[in-house]
């Protein structure tokens, strides 16, 4: 048996307890909300300093279930979790769809946003041809949240709930672990809606599972999709200026459009988890289906 085996059989126990799910997310609310609340209360004007707190607050869902794993399953469970980052032998027709995603999204609002009032939105100032190279940069920084939330939580909640169930369960997750960043004075989520943020977060979060469950467990296409999402959103921008009602529901219309957009899309990849983990219950378990030019997953 080849190492790279003997990783896959030595956690192949199956997913995260109960008991390490509620302590990953017990941590990783913990550890961040400390650095984004100390940030927001001590530090109101940008500058190295906020970053790298922020920076340290981002990257702990990854951190917190990388010590838990190797605490569970030793150093074969930590290369066969990071071992996902890798991932990368799919179909190209994945990347198209991680690359394109948001764009695609922002730019069919923005034809409805046309359609209905007779005028174009506004369109950010962006140099285009920058868009793939600020992806590029920003994909291993994903890695510091995907790990954690893709790589650790979503399987063992899917492995309890079913995907469907579980993709908008993390959602709701990982959209509360954004909120302290919704005080710090010098964000782009400063005074913007929150509950607007978070519906569009759930939405996100089942798009990035059924790509996750598409390539068969991959990280590295959650963290390019991360990625693109946060540097292709404001082609046409949806944060209303001088915004300052964190708890209401005063977005734009473009945040709305885009947010219906969001949710239709979230409905077909809904209707796919459902009719695959209807197919697969006599299993007893989630296993995603196996593409052609796709490859096994580290942790089946």
């Amino acid at each position: 048996m080849n190492p790279g085996e003997t990783d896959r059989a030595r956690v192949r126990e199956g997913a995260a307890p109960a008991r390490s799910l509620l302590g990953f997310f017990s941590l990783t609310f913990g550890a961040a909300w400390i650095c984004f609340i100390s940030v927001a209360a001590a530090l109101p004007a940008p500058g190295m300093l906020g970053y790298l707190v922020v920076l340290l607050g981002t990257v702990t869902p990854s951190l917190v279930a990388l010590t838990l794993t190797f605490r569970r399953h030793g150093q074969a469970g930590v290369r066969a979790l990071v071992g996902r980052v890798l991932h990368w032998r799919v179909s190209a027709r994945w990347y198209l769809f991680t690359a394109g995603y948001t764009i695609g999204i922002k730019l069919t609002v923005a034809l409805l946003h046309r359609v209905t009032t007779g005028a174009w939105p506004r369109f950010e100032n962006l140099s285009w041809h920058m868009i793939p190279l600020a992806i590029a940069i920003s994909t291993p920084v994903q890695a510091g949240e995907e790990i954690g939330w893709r790589g650790y939580a979503l399987p063992g909640l899917a492995e309890r709930f079913g995907l469907a169930r579980a993709s908008l369960l993390l959602g709701l997750i990982w959209a509360l672990w954004h909120l302290p960043l919704f005080f710090v004075r010098w964000a782009d989520t400063y005074g913007q809606s929150f509950p607007l943020f978070a519906l569009q977060v759930v939405a996100l979060s089942v798009a990035f599972a059924w790509l996750w469950a598409k390539t068969n467990q991959s990280l590295l296409l959650p963290m390019l999709l991360h990625a693109a999402v946060n540097n292709s959103k404001d082609i046409v921008p949806s944060a209303v200026q001088g915004a300052a009602n964190t708890f209401g529901f005063g977005g734009s219309p473009m945040a709305w459009l885009t947010l219906a957009a969001l949710w239709a899309c979230a409905a077909f990849f809904l209707a796919w988890m459902a009719r695959t983990e209807s197919r697969r219950a006599a299993d007893g378990r989630y296993r995603p289906p196996r593409d052609s030019g796709q490859v096994r997953a580290a942790i089946p």
